[in-house]
């Protein structure tokens, strides 16, 4: 395994990562996901991703009871969660970003993990009613009392990013460490160039998602009956279905298919490469909900290599979206 700092702080987390968005507590079972954790920390991996809302807190409580079952050393592994969404609660306190529901979702997910700290806390989403200066306090807090070591953003804009900066300048706090935003071949002008400049100024660390587009990136959608059991088949999830699997995007995808299979590689491998080779990628999150699947895509930290330039620009001939940085 290779492990990165995340961002320009300390921590170093695995290059590939696993986190439990739409299978733990939900589309795979708690043996299925016991393997699943074990095999990934057995091979390296030492970082687990999970939030408040997925599986409405159960995904929480399902790695909670595996790591204690597992008996981990706690100095080993890194472990986040966030908060936005709310568990299974809605009131209008048990969501967003305010110090009262910070501070109370933090404390589930202690309870639900069963572990004295997170290392990772996520602002899910951004919340256009709470002041940023509320959150930045509120999240210096919670640093300050041991609850978390780090604290982040997932799908903030550069602008918003760089708000909580100045605040947290301002009056001496702690910033933003790291950023989950989508990154995969089909979703790539925040990482590549929205926040170009967050990386040199504040050192921004990324955990990226959806490596695979929601399971696109495989030839799973190639073929001519739509697969089962698959997230974009999940009742629930018909906006994913049609954010994701558009009309123009299979031919594009069947073109990469023939590409990695010509590097001896199956796409995943390839699109989880792709985005490794990302030097402004701190670790990219693997999801899975069968073991056999998990081992094919770790096999991706060994295919780099293979992405060469010349590769690369067949990539960026096939998918065609190069994102363009302003003029200025």
């Amino acid at each position: 395994m290779e492990y990165r700092r995340l961002g320009k702080s300390g921590l170093k987390v695995s290059a590939l990562s696993f986190g439990s968005w739409l299978t733990f507590g939900k589309q795979i079972g708690a043996p299925t996901a016991e393997k699943l954790m074990a095999y990934a920390y057995e091979n390296g991996i030492n970082f687990f991703d999970n939030a408040e809302i997925y599986a409405q807190g159960k995904s929480e409580i399902v790695m909670g009871r595996i790591i204690k079952k597992l008996k981990w050393d706690r100095t080993s592994f890194v472990i986040s969660s966030k908060a936005y969404f709310g568990d299974y609660r809605n009131g209008p306190n048990q969501t967003g970003l305010s110090r009262k529901h910070l501070v109370e979702a933090c404390h589930h997910a202690l309870k639900r993990l069963q572990v004295d700290y997170l290392d990772l806390y996520f602002c899910h989403r951004p919340d256009k009613q709470t002041p940023i200066e509320e959150v930045v306090w509120t999240m210096n807090h919670l640093i300050q009392q041991g609850k978390i070591l780090y604290w982040g953003t997932s799908e903030w804009s550069a602008q918003e990013i760089m708000e909580a900066q100045m605040v947290a300048k301002e009056y001496r706090l702690i910033g933003p460490t790291m950023e989950q935003p989508q990154y995969n071949l089909f979703e790539r002008a925040k990482v590549e160039v929205e926040f170009a400049q967050i990386y040199k100024t504040v050192g921004l660390g990324t955990t990226i998602w959806s490596p695979l587009a929601s399971g696109i990136l495989t030839d799973k959608y190639l073929r001519k009956n739509f697969p089962k059991g698959t997230r974009l088949g999940m009742d629930g999830l018909e906006w994913l279905k049609e954010r994701t699997l558009q009309d123009d995007r299979l031919p594009k995808i069947q073109a990469l298919n023939e590409l990695a299979l010509d590097l001896g590689i199956s796409l995943p491998r390839m699109a989880i490469a792709w985005a490794l080779r990302n030097p402004n990628v701190s670790t990219v999150i693997l999801g899975a909900s069968k073991l056999a699947q998990l081992k094919e895509n770790l096999k991706a930290l060994g295919d780099q290599d293979l992405l060469t330039p010349d590769v690369l620009e067949k990539i960026e001939a096939i998918v065609d979206n190069r994102p363009v940085p302003p003029a200025w």
